[in-house]
């Protein structure tokens, strides 16, 4: 594959081409290679990665969980081997990412402000679901329902439960948040802008997103900052159609200015690493964002981070979840078990597949085990993208960062219903035990999470809360849809969700 050379970039091979491909396992064999030089090994010699790189995955992941150590070293090992490989490209020249950070040259951004016409109006939450708008006792009675039946762990409805005790909370005037990918269909830029923050976004130069998020920011209390090229001040003072053509940055092409840009906001900010790009460009703009989190941390260490991470990846669990999957495949009722034998059979075991690894047990004495969610059509720089989040995530907490990373559910958002095939497993989905959400219950639940990670210090997002695993970062707080309590490996059923989905309307 030929990838256009600008901005970050994969390392050219030899003959100057530039492929995702050796990267990606030259990355996962780095951070093996912490923990075990055979596995590794067997990542570098795998002839049939992109059909078996979720074994090497399940590898990586109970390694990290065998030893805390090795969750911590395996991660370290995979951020520096990306720091080292990912170049910056440009006006021709390629130079190593740290490089690129440390010295931009393009010219800088201005600031343009916008503010909520009614600063002084409280800050209220409560969730759109399927027509009505839930909060108080309506809430708590659905987190209850969610809870009951696995679409989501118990910690998460708890912390949400937290948010709604404690609405002092939602009052963020206080706090400055980046939003990487501020635009992003499920993101909490609405909730944020409602909630009195302040919000420095960071989105593509596109004039109708720009007049959409001023548009957010008017009706809100809050306050948008928006990055602004040019130097005419009457497009600053005007109204949002003037400026809006000028507004916006690029995090593939402009990431060194983009991090200068919010370190002269001269605040704290907690930064959120949103955005999302099809095929290989998402492992690229995944360590942009990571480029401008590490650079903001250096200059200002109290700079906390965000992450969304997708339900579609191999997670480690509790203990008690994998036993848990383990028996709701076991006590499958037997015409279940005979047909679904029968479908697997001749499906050359593509289909029906069991969803829990083994259990591990830790050198703590700690239980847990693994759950594979990984969809193969999305490929190995998509879960690349994802594990970069998940490592610096485990890096920087150990590091002292407060960190906020839960596992968002299954959303229909354009970007994955343009997709008729997607479109269809996901409304048929419901058959197997998940729930697709719409993606304003999705930014709801989630902004409303961060809030709680943020504001409660026993959330595990704070470094002194204890952990036993580093992984246990991710297991606390998941709304995954239901994937993760699900008896069947989530893409050996992916594709009957489709075939039922053919037929039904969506429920989202």
């Amino acid at each position: 594959m030929t990838i256009e050379t600008v901005g970050i970039q994969f390392p050219a091979a030899s003959d100057g081409r530039r492929g995702s491909t050796a990267t990606t396992k030259g990355l996962f064999a780095a951070a093996l290679e912490a923990a075990s030089p055979e596995a590794a090994r067997a990542v570098r010699d795998e002839p049939r990665w992109r059909q078996e790189y979720p074994r090497h995955l399940r590898a990586l992941t109970e390694l990290s969980l065998e030893r805390p150590e090795h969750a911590l070293a395996t991660a370290r090992a995979g951020l520096d081997a990306a720091w080292r490989a990912f170049e910056f490209v440009r006006d021709g020249q390629s130079r190593p990412l740290p490089d690129a950070m440390a010295r931009p040259t393009q010219p800088g951004f201005r600031t343009v402000s916008i503010e909520g016409r009614d600063r002084s109006a409280p800050p209220r939450w409560w969730v759109p679901y399927r027509g009505a708008r839930l909060e108080g006792a309506a809430l708590l009675a659905q987190l209850d329902a969610w809870e009951k039946r696995g679409v989501l762990e118990p910690s998460h409805a708890e912390a949400l439960r937290l948010v709604q005790q404690n609405p002092a909370w939602l009052d963020l005037s206080d706090r400055t948040f980046a939003l990487l990918g501020a635009a992003a269909e499920a993101g909490p830029l609405r909730w944020l802008l409602h909630w009195r923050a302040n919000v420095a976004a960071v989105d593509l130069k596109r004039p109708e997103t720009w007049q959409r998020l001023a548009a957010l920011a008017l009706e809100g209390n809050g306050r948008l900052l928006a990055p602004l090229v040019g130097t005419s001040a009457s497009a600053v003072d005007g109204d949002p159609k003037a400026w809006a053509p000028l507004a916006g940055a690029d995090l593939l092409t402009e990431t060194p200015e983009i991090a200068a840009w919010l370190a002269s906001l001269g605040v704290d900010l907690d930064v959120a690493s949103l955005a999302y790009l099809d095929g290989e460009r998402h492992a690229r703009v995944s360590m942009a964002m990571d480029a401008i989190a590490v650079e903001l941390a250096r200059t200002r260490p109290r700079t906390s981070l965000g992450y969304m991470a997708t339900p579609t990846d191999l997670f480690a669990v509790p203990g008690d979840v994998a036993r848990a999957v383990q028996a709701a495949y076991a006590e499958r009722s037997a015409p279940a078990r005979i047909a679904q034998a029968g479908v697997r059979l001749a499906s050359a075991g593509r289909l029906f597949s069991p969803n829990a690894g083994r259990l591990v047990r830790s050198s703590t004495g700690a239980d847990y085990g693994t759950v594979d969610c990984l969809v193969l059509e999305q490929g190995p720089s998509y879960a690349l993208a994802k594990r970069l989040q998940q490592w610096r995530a485990v890096a920087a907490r150990a590091d002292g960062q407060t960190v906020s990373i839960n596992v968002a559910p299954s959303s229909a958002t354009r970007s994955v219903t343009k997709n008729p095939l997607l479109a269809a497993a996901f409304r048929g989905a419901g058959t197997f035990g998940v729930e697709v959400f719409n993606p304003e219950t999705t930014n709801a639940l989630m902004a409303a999470l961060w809030v709680h990670d943020l504001r409660n210090p026993r959330s595990v997002a704070h470094p002194d809360v204890a952990l036993d695993n580093p992984l246990e970062l991710l297991m606390r707080g998941a709304n995954h849809g239901g994937m993760w309590r699900s008896p069947w490996l989530p893409r050996s059923v992916l594709p009957l969700a489709a075939v039922l989905g053919l037929a039904r309307r969506p429920s989202w």
